[in-house]
């Protein structure tokens, strides 16, 4: 295919982010009077946004709500320490910026779709040296809706005046590719990203990579 837009997520994608989010959820836990967790059970609760990551965090695993009085103290305490760490150790995965450079020399227009918080997604693009890869950046707080809900990409590709059937999506969880069948776009996905623990091929998207310099086989051709 020869996609006239590309979408890329963030966390998990582009991003390792991890690091910083379970510094910060650690944090406030120990403010709250409370065990921490470690990295390796946030990596597991991370894609969703940070409210939900501290509604995770602070019953301890994936699914359900804690008391909602508990979630009103902690959650002001994660983004006063996610604000002054969102990229203190936060890293590029592998391949992403030799990926990113392959992807503009080759004439794609790129963008960049998270549900992470505007406040949050600017200066971690920007820290990390990628802001300028993308034309368009679509937070999870940008529009009413995020993703796994279409209305993030069907803004993108409006906004590129592309059709949706081709137009293409590079994520990491069920959150992208369900939002990607929505919306009608192929959906490529990374083989190393933050889907709560599970497979992403379990979900079958139209391609899965190890690196983003793979794409370059998928679209061109090229070994």
């Amino acid at each position: 295919m020869h996609p006239s837009m590309i979408l890329i997520d963030l966390d998990g994608t582009l991003v390792d982010s991890v690091p910083d989010l379970a510094y910060c959820v650690d944090a406030m836990m120990a403010r709250l009077g409370r065990p921490p967790h470690g990295e390796a059970k946030v990596r597991n609760w991370v894609g969703n946004g940070v409210e939900r990551l501290v509604r995770r965090a602070l019953i301890g695993q994936l699914e359900g709500e804690p008391d909602e009085a508990d979630f009103q103290v902690a959650y002001p305490i994660f983004l006063e320490l996610y604000r002054d760490n969102t990229s203190q150790r936060s890293q590029l995965f592998p391949g992403i910026r030799d990926g990113l450079d392959w992807l503009k020399a080759a004439g794609y227009r790129l963008g960049c779709v998270t549900n992470k918080a505007a406040q949050f997604t600017e200066p971690l693009l920007r820290d990390l040296g990628v802001r300028d890869y993308f034309e368009i950046v679509i937070s999870g707080d940008t529009l009413p809706r995020s993703k796994p809900d279409p209305l993030p990409l069907l803004h993108a590709a409006a906004h590129f005046g592309a059709e949706p059937a081709q137009a293409l999506m590079i994520g990491d969880s069920i959150s992208d590719v369900k939002a990607a069948r929505a919306a009608g776009f192929t959906i490529f996905c990374m083989s190393y990203g933050y889907n709560h623990g599970q497979d992403i091929r379990d979900y079958h998207p139209d391609a899965v990579l190890d690196a983003l310099t793979e794409v370059k086989r998928l679209l061109a051709g090229a070994p």
